[in-house]
């Protein structure tokens, strides 16, 4: 019984922690978007993740000592899945609106196991197939409903959702016994050397940013980057996937209130079918899978309580 109530306080701590981080992801494409009026795309990734990388180098002062030759290649690895999704998020929100943004990027839920099932032969069960029908149907009411139709920047933010996907399981496969805080310093050291090299290989103007875009940036290197990693790092682990992938499916929400009445976007009647079909084609087969994990009494990870 002790252990029941235990796991049950580890569960709704996780549910609210994890729930936060999805506030904070959807924070950031707005933050992105007002940053990017005066800073381009790809500087502000550049002096996004660098802060980020100080930040998180402080963190990690007092856990050098554990750094290792296999910490770093790791970091290295997924660090580079992390900067393709970086730069493809950057670009995408740019070239679109938050809203469609949001949707577009939490196709990464259904992309994991279609790659899987491509590389690695894992099943494809029938309710990830149903998803991909719908998000189809979703990305088609898109197209014809957008101004542009379905254009650069939301090619790019659907792109952004396969290279989550890739860092995703980049990390799962690679992933074994290393400290996962040097593991996110290495990530972040990697994504600024790509945006730094990217940026002095096409320079942008001399910028002239004012206090809006530099809180956009401190909010961005902090909250979403800094904060949600280390949270996520610590809190998924006491969940399980499916739980935690139906509490990431917030993050557009939170991206649409956040366009719809900060930013003022406006979608159409198709593109809000659209977003609708996106958003059920990602949460009508958690759903049923969470129903599944409750009806077998599974609230959190067994490895994760065992960890403790």
């Amino acid at each position: 019984m002790h252990n029941s109530i235990q796991h049950d306080h580890r569960s709704s701590k996780a549910t609210f922690w994890l729930i936060l981080t999805t506030v904070f992801w959807g924070g950031s494409f707005i933050f992105n978007k007002i940053g990017f009026r005066e800073i381009p795309p790809v500087t502000f990734l550049f002096y996004r993740f660098a802060l980020a990388t100080l930040l998180m180098g402080v963190l990690c002062l007092p856990r050098l000592k554990r750094f290792n030759r296999r910490t770093f290649r790791t970091g290295l690895i997924v660090g580079l899945a992390l900067a393709a999704t970086n730069l493809s998020f950057v670009l995408g929100v740019s070239g679109t609106s938050v809203s469609r943004a949001g949707f577009l990027n939490n196709l990464f839920v259904l992309l994991i196991p279609l790659l899987c099932f491509a590389f690695w032969r894992e099943r494809l069960d029938r309710l990830s197939a149903v998803g991909l029908v719908l998000a189809l149907a979703g990305l088609w009411l898109l197209a014809r409903g957008g101004v542009d139709g379905f254009n650069k920047g939301d090619l790019l933010s659907t792109l952004c959702a396969l290279f989550i996907a890739l860092h995703i399981i980049s990390v799962s496969k690679l992933l074994r016994d290393e400290d996962i805080y040097l593991l996110s310093f290495v990530q972040f050291a990697t994504v600024t050397v790509v945006g730094g090299t990217l940026d002095l290989l096409f320079p942008s103007p001399p910028l002239s940013v004012t206090w809006v875009s530099i809180g956009s940036l401190i909010y961005c290197a902090i909250f979403p980057t800094v904060i949600c990693f280390t949270l996520q790092n610590t809190y998924q682990r006491y969940t399980t996937p499916t739980k935690a992938g139906l509490i990431y499916t917030m993050d557009p929400v939170w991206s649409m209130l956040g366009g719809t009445l900060l930013l003022g976007e406006r979608l159409t009647t198709e593109e809000w079918t659209g977003c609708a079909l996106i958003f059920a084609a990602v949460v009508l087969p958690l759903s049923v899978k969470r129903l599944r994990e409750r009806q077998l009494g599974l609230d959190y990870r067994a490895e994760g309580a065992a960890a403790d």
